[in-house]
């Protein structure tokens, strides 16, 4: 049982259709506005000199202090990761960062490109933090709705080392999954203080910005403690777990858990 049930039952549900939870107000805009100041900090330039912004990205590692710890791990947030990967199913986050080349990734020894596998190895969850508001214009990040459900075919024939990402997407473009017009699409705006919580699988993608201020966004994981487990004996599947199954031919039985009942670990 979770401490806090952060999810109704019908966002609950609505993540195994669509593949993501928008989760308002996730963490204080005051700290959200601390972490933006770190950030300014990082990259060396003054947020009222727009004059030195001449770079369209820039990239950081991450950071482990205080604020991005804070943000990363309230309750709110907390209970929401029980809810949809299993209490005792994730590692709570020592820091924030930006990952864009590891989105639902990871990269076995002696390659170069990151890989996926059928058990989401390495990765519980793929998470938006908002650290400044976005808008329309701000460059958020393009959501393909339901497209977690089209990647599971494509992965379960190569077991568990898994499929070479270029080469899985090149795959599903032939075979019209990749950017499917059935597909509608989403798009992650919101005010500083929100996190979009997607499966590992959802199929995003960045675009230009066409405001006037800087968006600040961290896309990090949620580190599970395991991978997925497709086959449990006592049914007792996550959503993240139940979206997988419903992808995969012969699947049958993947109602959604109660959002206040989350699987045990």
């Amino acid at each position: 049982m979770t401490a806090v049930s952060t999810l109704t039952d019908d966002e609950v549900a609505r993540f195994v259709d669509e593949g993501f939870v928008a989760l308002r107000e996730a963490f204080p805009g005051a700290l959200a506005d601390e972490c933006r100041s770190i950030l300014w900090r990082m990259i060396g330039l003054d947020p009222d000199d727009p004059a030195g912004w001449t770079r369209p990205v820039i990239r950081l590692d991450g950071s482990g202090e205080t604020p991005f710890r804070q943000a990363a791990n309230t309750p709110r947030l907390c209970g929401a990761y029980d809810q949809l990967v299993g209490a005792g199913r994730w590692r709570p986050r020592t820091g924030l960062g930006t990952f864009p080349i590891r989105d639902g990734a990871y990269l076995p020894p002696g390659e170069t490109w990151f890989w996926l596998n059928l058990r989401s190895r390495d990765r519980a969850l793929l998470m938006l933090f908002l650290f400044s508001d976005v808008g329309p214009d701000d460059a958020p990040t393009r959501i393909k709705v339901g497209s977690h459900l089209d990647v599971p075919p494509f992965l379960a024939p190569a077991g568990e080392r898994g499929r070479n990402g270029l080469d899985l997407c090149r795959e599903m473009d032939a075979a019209g999954k990749l950017d499917s017009p059935d597909r509608p699409v989403a798009l992650a705006t919101g005010q500083a203080g929100d996190v979009y919580l997607c499966h590992p699988f959802l199929i995003h993608g960045a675009q230009r910005h066409h405001g006037s201020v800087p968006r600040f966004l961290a896309q990090p994981p949620l580190d599970p403690t395991g991978l997925l487990n497709l086959d449990r004996a006592d049914g007792s599947y996550s959503p993240v777990e139940l979206a997988v199954r419903r992808a995969l031919p012969g699947v049958r039985d993947v109602s959604a858990p109660a959002a206040d009942n989350p699987a045990p670990g």
